[in-house]
Order: structure tokens, then sequence, then C-alpha cells
């Protein structure tokens, strides 16, 4: 009878530790959903503050089309992107041809003195800022999240209830804010 009781209470306990177990990787998986939200609403705030920042460009600078062109092209595959790996390596390309847009502003002064550019300059700056942080927060989770899933005890039972990894975001040439840097008209 003493059997009985011990294989019941053993029983008990797998049936509570696997009900912690999966509500802690729901709760992960939950995290790092949450933390991908928040990369895509800056790089959606990102995407939004493009267009407003090419056409006060074109204004001054009408003949370099490709330039726009290319900064139009990057931004429609960022909002493309299905993955963190795909938005990371438009964030890439996009940051690319933003830099180049930025560098055929620096020869129009009028431009770099314009109030309605400096301002699309720094919301586009703290912009690139979020984006940073919340990529940094959303990696974290990620982390946390892959970790759970594949230590033991919850390796045994993540994937049978539909847990996998998920993707990092990495935008490897997006590491730091871009520097624009506007030399006085002389």
């Amino acid at each position: 009878m003493l059997w009985l009781w011990v294989v019941l209470g053993v029983v008990v306990l797998l049936v509570v530790l696997a009900v912690v177990g999966y509500n802690r990787l729901v709760r992960l998986r939950n995290e790092a959903k949450t933390g991908w939200a928040n990369v895509d609403v800056q790089l959606e705030r990102r995407g939004d503050l493009i267009p407003n920042l090419v056409e006060a460009v074109r204004g001054y600078a009408a003949h370099e089309r490709g330039v726009f062109e290319e900064v139009t092209k990057a931004r429609s595959a960022l909002r493309e992107a299905a993955t963190p790996a795909a938005a990371g390596e438009a964030n890439d390309i996009l940051s690319a041809a933003l830099g180049r847009l930025f560098a055929v502003a620096e020869n129009y002064p009028d431009l770099k003195a314009s109030a309605n550019f400096l301002s699309l300059q720094d919301d586009l700056t703290d912009t690139e800022d979020k984006i940073s942080a919340a990529r940094r927060y959303y990696n974290s989770t990620v982390m946390h999240y892959n970790t759970g899933i594949q230590s033991l005890p919850w390796v045994l039972v993540a994937r049978p209830l539909g847990f996998r990894e998920k993707e990092f975001f990495s935008a490897e040439g997006d590491t730091a804010v871009p520097q624009v840097s506007f030399t006085p008209a002389t």
C-alpha cells in the first residue's frame, strides 16, 4: 500500500512539474513575440519617416534619382521582410542607402540648414536608438526562450508541444546609430 502512495506522489509531482514547465515555456515564447513586436513597431516608424526624408532631400537634389530609388527599394524590402533574419538583412541595406542619401544631402547647404530636414534627421536618429534598444530586448528574450527549450528536462517536452527555436535579429551593418556630420559651409 505504501508503494501505491509513493507512485501516486511521483505522478503528481511530475504533472505539477510539467504544468509549471509548460507555463514557463509559454511565458518565454510570448516575451519573445512581444520583443519582436517592439522591433517591428520601430522598423515601421523608421519606414514611415523615410518618405518625408526623401522628399525633403528631393526638393534640393532632384537630379539624384538613383539614390532616391535605392532608398525606396530598400524601404520596401524592409516592410516585406517576414522573418527576423530577412528584416536584419533588409535593415542593413536600408542603413547603407540612407547613408548615401545623407551624403547627397551634405552637398546642399540650404538643405542642411532646413528645419524640416533637421527635424527629420533627429527623428531618424531617435528611431535608430529605439530600434537598437528593441533589438537588444528581442535578442535577450529569444536567448532565454531558446535556452529554455534546449535545457533539460524541457527539451524532452518542448518539441512535442510545438516549441521551436526563434531567430535572432541581427543587424550587422547597423550596430550603431548612423553618424551624419555636416561640415560648416565656408
